[in-house]
This record gives structure tokens, sequence and C-alpha cells, in this order.
């Protein structure tokens, strides 16, 4: 066997390995998004809204400015008050989700604390739960299959979690007038970041970013002689840093963390899109509160409330 395909037996089976760890865990993972879920909004059985439908919603009383042709003269004779018959907003949404997968999501400083990735997918799952309530078809951004609805799409969510798919890597068309929720680090640079995220968008797709960071990454809160390993493929990778006094180096660090989070915030607020950051420490229920509230207000995809809450001090 070559060295070629001894590496490539290797990867598979790295593969393999992880798949079957994530496996593992999926049940429990997925009875914890449901909780979430419950918490942002108990007994939430989809959405009820006046709009163009053809299922019955209510009647309501004629008002000044109301056409003649929507009144039900049927009802209305039954009484001495003219009534306005409504029926349900019935467009759905279409809603792709992502998570990153990259090694460096695996990050955790402290054993009481969810990795940066466990984290993500929670999120991911919690906010599918909402949705597919809601009556909104999802879907998982780089899997390849298109956005279904009902419970049927929260297991193929949650089995397409066994995928890796960078965020430079989705070449997928996604329709216009979608949303594309993304949760990740973001800490690659701005600019593959960037040209990422509009090779998504090139449809006018609305996109909703998460920044999530463990907080020892947002404060740098070591002290004294730490070494630093990057990730690669779950192994440390060659380029260590050893910083005799992390002290010296946080304010810088912190700074540079801010630049990151400014452009991502800009990049955003240009296209009328939304970044937030979500730190590991924090309840997972108010990201998953804050994009569920955007995505159902007046039943628009997309709203472009650009916030930039939590980033580093």
């Amino acid at each position: 066997m070559s060295s070629s395909d001894q590496q490539q037996f290797a990867d598979r089976a790295r593969l393999g390995l992880a798949a079957e760890a994530l496996g593992a865990r999926l049940p429990a993972l997925l009875v914890a998004a449901q909780r979430v879920a419950e918490t942002v909004s108990p007994g939430a059985h989809g959405r009820r809204r006046v709009g163009q439908g053809e299922s019955f919603w209510q009647f309501r009383p004629y008002e000044m400015g109301d056409t003649i042709e929507k009144i039900d003269w049927r009802q209305s004779a039954k009484g001495d008050r003219l009534y306005i018959r409504e029926t349900e907003w019935a467009a759905a949404q279409s809603v792709y989700l992502w998570r990153d997968s990259n090694p460096g999501m695996a990050y955790r400083s402290a054993k009481n604390l969810p990795t940066k990735q466990e984290r993500s997918e929670l999120l991911l799952l919690a906010l599918s739960a909402l949705l597919v309530r809601g009556g909104e078809r999802i879907a998982l951004l780089g899997g390849g299959r298109a956005p279904t609805a009902g419970k049927g799409a929260l297991n193929t969510m949650l089995s397409g979690l066994t995928l890796d798919t960078p965020l430079g890597g989705i070449n997928q068309n996604v329709p216009r007038h979608s949303t594309v929720i993304l949760f990740g680090d973001f800490l690659d640079p701005i600019e593959e970041i960037a040209a990422s995220l509009e090779r998504i968008a090139a449809n006018g797709v609305a996109i909703e970013m998460v920044q999530v960071l463990d907080p020892a990454e947002i404060a740098l809160s070591f002290t004294g002689r730490v070494r630093f390993r990057e990730m690669a493929d779950g192994a440390a990778a060659d380029n260590d840093a050893l910083i005799p006094r992390v002290e010296s180096i946080r304010s810088a660090y912190r700074d540079a963390l801010a630049r990151q989070q400014d452009a991502l915030a800009e990049l955003a607020r240009r296209r009328g899109w939304s970044f937030a950051v979500h730190a590991t420490d924090m309840p997972p229920e108010e990201p998953v509160r804050d994009l569920h509230a955007r995505l159902t207000a007046k039943g628009s995809p997309g709203i472009g409330n650009t916030s930039h809450d939590g980033a580093a001090p």
C-alpha cells in the first residue's frame, strides 16, 4: 500500500470514528434541542396570521377601508353587522442552516463547557425545531437536499450533522428569498469569509450569522506561560505558539478580535444581514429566541436588523 493510500485509509477511518461518535450522541442532542425550543416558545404550534391562503382563520367586523369583495355575506346575514372573512397566511419560508465543523470548533476551555461545535449543533437543531413547528421548510446548507417541512425534516437535519462541509466548500444554489443561518467561529481571514458569503448569497439570499466562541477566546483569560496549538483534523498542527506571558498580548489580542467582529458586523450591515456573538457559557435560549423572532416577524425572511452583541471588551 502506497503512502497516499495509507493516508486516504487513515482519513476515512478518522471520519468514520467521528461519525460514530456524533451518531452516539444524536438522540441526546435532539432531546436537548427540543428542550431549548420549548423554553423559547412553549406550546408553539405554528404561526397564525392573516394573509394569502386557502385556510379559513377568522371572521372580524367590517372596518372603513375594507373592500366590499372581502365581506362574507352569509355570516353577515346572521346579525346586524358586516363581517370580513380572513384566511390564514400560508406562505412558508425556506431556511437553510449550517454549523461549522472545522477542527477548531472542537475547542472548549473548561470541562463544564460545551465545545463550540456542540453548542452550534444545539442552536441549529433548536431553531430547526421551532421552524418546523411554524410550518417552515428547512434544510442543511451543503447537504444537497431541498428544504422540507414536518417532523421528517428535523430528522433529516439531525442525520446530516455527520457531514463536514466547510463554508468555503459550499457549492449550492440557494433559491432567491431564502434565508441562510450560519453558526461558526468565523475566525478565518475576513476576505475568505466575505467571498464565501457572497457566493452563497448570489441570488439575493438573506444571511444570519452567529459567531460562537468559547469565553476564553473572547477574553483571553489565561495567565502566565501558555502554549497555543492550532488544531488540524483533530490533531495539533506544527505551528504552535509558546507565549511566555499571555498578559502581555491580551490587549492586542482583544483588539484583533474586535476588528474581526467589526468587519463581520459591517459586512452584514452593508447587505442587510444580521450578525451576533454568542459565548458558550451563556444560555443557548438567547440566540435561538432572537433568531426565531426575526424570522417570524411579519412573516418576512431575513429581517435586516444587524446586531453586534457580546463582542469582546
